[in-house]
């Protein structure tokens, strides 16, 4: 099964995107943003703290089932989404868009999502994708990392400290290196056939993009 969480962020950073997943999942001003654009959300998600009563009134009244949670919480929106979606749908495969683009410390917790060890059972079922971006997660071990067709660019995102990683197949390679602290391994490139990559401790946020 694959599903598609929105959040609230600008629709002018979404990836394009048709009918290929199975459900559409809104988070708070993301709901507003579907309906706008003709998309019913099959479910909404969120404290709705975004939305005016008008709007929140047009996002309860279309969608089937609408599931709010207070404003102070400890659970962001998308965290809350997030883990709602992987107790009803343990095994889908979730790309999360409207998650970049606006303010900086939403992105930061979305980016970090991956980290939270309730989600790491579900490490490479989840994606972040924007118009220029898409965000993988791999844990420690040794992976083959495919290229998107239309992205140009490769990056290793340190979440955490890691070691012993080694690059293999891209146009920066690297043998057995260890990063102590959270470090982001830019613009690199894909050669030809998939990237490897292996390490031995930690997680790393694999980051495909282009210039857009």
């Amino acid at each position: 099964m694959k599903i598609l969480l929105v959040a609230g962020g600008d629709p002018n950073h979404w990836p394009a995107f048709s009918h290929e997943f199975d459900k559409i999942i809104g988070i708070d001003r993301g709901n507003l943003f579907l309906l706008r654009q003709g998309i019913v959300p099959d479910l909404a998600i969120g404290d709705f703290d975004s939305l005016n009563e008008d709007e929140k009134k047009e996002v309860f009244n279309a969608v089937d089932e609408v599931v709010t949670s207070p404003a102070e919480k400890d659970d962001t929106d998308t965290q809350l989404a997030l883990e709602i979606t992987f107790r009803r749908f343990p095994k889908a495969e979730v790309t999360l868009i409207g998650a970049t683009g606006g303010r900086l410390d939403h992105l930061l917790a979305n980016l970090w999502l991956g980290v939270e060890p309730r989600f790491s059972p579900f490490l490479s079922q989840i994606k972040i994708a924007d118009k220029g971006n898409v965000v993988s997660y791999i844990a420690s071990g040794s992976h083959q990392i495919p290229k998107i067709s239309d992205m140009k660019y490769l990056a290793f995102c340190c979440l955490t400290s890691v070691k012993e990683l080694t690059l293999k197949n891209v146009k920066y390679e690297l043998l057995n290196a260890d990063f102590l602290q959270p470090t982001s391994l830019a613009s690199n490139e894909f050669l030809t056939g998939n990237a490897e990559v292996s390490f031995s401790k930690g997680l790393i946020a694999v980051i495909q993009s282009r210039d857009v």
